[in-house]
């Protein structure tokens, strides 16, 4: 899975447009968000083919800022506390979460600035629950 990075016109339309350009390239958004900043939208999307996403986003000229890689993570919903713990973790192995968001199955996605490092704390985080 990857996260597609882009930026969006903050006017009425844009992200029906960037949906549309996605549903006619038969690709499926898995998850992300959309916010306002500084005039204007800066999204996050997660895609199975993040690289098959970026070029119809792009050749629609939409501008893909990056594609990433990202680390999936499911918490325990019913044990408060677990985005807490699981981030001081990354933070205690140096991982700088860069974005955070769900996914449509209920799993935590993040995009790393040590993709390695974080697999680590990952596994070894899914390791301790089990």
């Amino acid at each position: 899975m990857q996260d597609v990075a882009i930026r969006l016109d903050h006017r009425p339309g844009a992200l029906a447009q960037m949906g549309q350009v996605l549903g006619d390239a038969g690709l499926s958004v898995e998850g992300g968000g959309v916010f306002v900043t500084d005039g204007h939208g800066v999204g996050h999307f997660l895609f199975h083919d993040g690289l098959a996403a970026a070029a119809a986003l792009s050749s629609a000229g939409i501008t893909v800022h990056a594609v990433r890689d990202v680390l999936l993570q499911r918490l325990r919903q019913d044990q408060p506390g677990q985005l807490g713990a699981l981030c001081t973790r990354m933070a205690e192995a140096g991982v700088n979460i860069e974005v955070m968001y769900s996914d449509h199955d209920h799993q935590l996605v993040l995009v790393v600035d040590d993709q390695e490092a974080g697999r680590i704390v990952t596994s070894r985080w899914n390791d301790d629950r089990t």
